[in-house]
């Protein structure tokens, strides 16, 4: 059982303002794994304290000493990679296979990039006579989700580190663990007192108190478009930046080509990944109409060759992360059959052979209009819709009628063909035949938010830019 009773604040762990706890539920098994304390608007305003106090020094370090933090810290994660994956399954319900790998991973490569980036980015530029000099921000505010804890937190964290700023951290109260293993972390790695502070809570009672804060200069938010609409308004009267990654409903265009049948089952199968808890998620598999057919029983195999059970062992899937999230996809999933969507494979209720914890059948769907609720919602879940199309233009269009625009994605074996799609995506992140690049820029159009993260992109919103006139004099005339 694991117990966190105090937040890490100025360099310290503390008890907080007012005790009030709250359990963590292990979604595998439905049981209670930890507590957790619970912070207020007076754990707020304590770390805000610190991390203001603590901006005047830190915000006037040099890059090579900020290095050497980052540097310190990529040594204490790796030390702590194993502990961090055993929370993540512990928390959220990521199977040892991908908590080990790519969730633990994910952090560790975008502090390297950080760290990279670093060393050659310019802080100041003389473009004539005046001086342009970006600048740190200031106190951040850092509210994170539960799906990808470590991914959320490594690209908010390391680049406001890196430019200088002070910051507090907000983890999902749902997966508290790893940011806890995170400040032991910071704090191993001799990260100065008040840069980094952890204040555990939920969104009423620390998310807005950070939010309406007048002395946090940005928030920077991770999670659904209707908590990231209520925080830009709590954000508004004091006119701090906020930036958002919000929710997505992400097309997948599968070319009519020769990889076809391959691109079908890996769209498939990369969507159960996560248990398709992914904001990025490519839901939406765009099928040419006649081969819709041939994808149906493709997709099948694939879906059905997903193994999903307890997170310790070795199955592809384990639980979604709670029970308001099981509920949530089980209802998308009885809409879809109730609009007359073909349901393929999967459908409401557990696999076969569990009866508790909150595991999603994996399931595909298709036949599915882009007008229909499974096509519109994100359900992030491991759901899959095949939307028929009848050429580029009309997959173009419907790729591009939706309210969000997070990623997309084009798969096909003629490369010109994909870049050339890909371009007429309206998204802020699109991946061709499923490249990944640490240092491309990650954020969405439209209701997926603003701003961007990941490389060097993620340094642009902590940074204030000023522009010194008449820095240099003008050049005597002859």
């Amino acid at each position: 059982m694991r117990e966190n009773f105090q937040f890490y604040i100025d360099g310290q762990w503390v008890d907080p303002a007012m005790f009030k706890s709250l359990d963590v539920e292990n979604p595998a098994t439905e049981k209670v794994c930890g507590r957790i304390a619970i912070g207020s608007a007076a754990d707020v305003d304590k770390a805000v304290k610190a991390a203001r106090k603590t901006f005047a020094s830190w915000s006037l370090t040099t890059t090579s000493f900020r290095i050497e933090v980052l540097q310190n810290i990529l040594s204490e994660y790796q030390k702590r990679a194993a502990d961090l994956a055993a929370a993540l399954t512990e928390e959220m319900g990521a199977p040892s296979h991908l908590a080990n790998g790519f969730q633990v991973g994910l952090g560790a490569g975008h502090l390297t990039t950080a760290i990279e980036v670093l060393k050659s980015f310019r802080f100041e530029e003389q473009r004539g006579a005046t001086l342009v000099v970006k600048e740190p921000i200031g106190v951040c505010g850092l509210i994170t989700p539960w799906n990808w804890p470590l991914n959320q937190i490594a690209v908010k964290v390391f680049p406001a580190l890196a430019t200088g700023c002070t910051m507090i951290l907000k983890p999902s109260e749902i997966a508290p663990f790893t940011a806890q293993i995170f400040a032991e972390i910071m704090h191993a790695a001799g990260v100065p007192a008040g840069v980094f502070n952890l204040v555990q809570g939920d969104g009423p009672g620390v998310g807005t108190a950070l939010s309406c804060h007048p002395d946090v200069d940005i928030i920077s938010f991770t999670g659904s478009t209707r908590a990231g609409v209520e925080i830009a308004r709590n954000a508004a009267p004091t006119v701090k930046r906020v930036t958002q990654e919000l929710g997505g409903k992400s097309p997948n265009i599968i070319l009519d080509d020769a990889m076809f049948a391959r691109n079908v089952a890996s769209s498939v199968a990369s969507m159960m990944g996560n248990s398709g808890q992914t904001c990025s998620a490519g839901s939406r598999v765009l099928i040419p109409h006649n081969r819709m057919e041939e994808a149906t029983g493709i997709a099948r195999d694939a879906a059905s060759q997903v193994t999903v059970g307890d997170p310790t062992t070795g199955v592809i899937m384990g639980p979604v992360a709670s029970k308001v999230q099981f509920e949530k996809i089980q209802g998308l999933i009885q809409k879809g059959i109730d609009e007359g969507a073909t349901l393929v494979v999967g459908g409401v209720g557990r696999p076969d052979g569990l009866s508790k914890g909150y595991f999603v059948k994996p399931t595909v769907f298709a036949n599915v209009d882009n007008g229909m609720t499974i096509a519109r919602e994100e359900i992030f879940g491991p759901v899959v819709c095949l939307i028929g199309y009848d050429n580029l233009e009309h997959a173009i269009d419907i790729a591009n009628d939706t309210e969000y625009g997070l990623a997309g994605y084009v798969m096909g074996a003629d490369l010109d063909k994909a870049r050339a799609v890909a371009r007429r995506i309206r998204a802020g992140w699109v991946s061709i035949n499923d490249g990944f690049d640490f240092n491309c820029p990650f954020g969405g159009y439209k209701k997926s938010g603003n701003g961007r993260e990941w490389g060097e992109y993620g340094f642009h919103d902590f940074l204030e830019i000023k522009g010194i006139l008449g820095y240099a004099p003008e050049q005597a005339s002859p």
